[in-house]
């Protein structure tokens, strides 16, 4: 499994924060607690910028919103703790969207050079070290699921 909403963890973070579920869905702006209740349970995912409006309003860092496979966060990761969708994420850096897809769920041969690396982790408010690794992470995931290496 990808990185992606902990959908126990928010309702954990909820909890301990001694809120409802409408009053969280009221404090990050959802229309209502069926779309937190949803998100707790995995019916539905929230937005990666209301994955950041969780994490704010429980006042936890958003990584504690986010399953990981390691100890590593890969690229989605980082990109859902930075509140953007692929897209979004696109524009900020100019590049295209399938280049970047193709990164995130770990089909490449070779690392990207230091400016692009340096490029994401301003988008990402990381070290370039740490986008680096997140690189590494996203294929080691993807050989786990047991996709083929890039280029096959």
């Amino acid at each position: 499994m990808a990185s992606g909403i902990d959908p126990s963890a928010l309702r954990t973070a909820r909890e301990s924060a001694g809120l409802t579920q409408h009053e969280l869905a009221r404090l990050v702006g959802a229309a209502g607690g069926e779309r937190v209740s949803r998100w707790e349970l995995g019916a539905s995912v929230p937005r990666p910028d209301f994955l950041v409006k969780l994490a704010r309003a429980l006042d936890i860092p958003t990584l504690r919103l986010i399953h990981l496979e390691g100890d590593t966060p890969d690229l989605r990761a980082l990109r859902l703790q930075a509140g953007l969708t692929v897209p979004e994420l696109a524009t900020r850096t100019n590049m295209a969207v399938k280049t970047y897809y193709s990164w995130e769920v770990g089909r490449w041969t070779r690392l990207p050079s230091p400016s692009i690396l340096e490029a994401l982790g301003r988008v990402f408010d990381e070290p370039a070290d740490v986008v680096a690794a997140a690189f590494n992470e996203a294929q080691r995931l993807r050989r786990r699921r047991g996709n083929p290496k890039p280029g096959n």
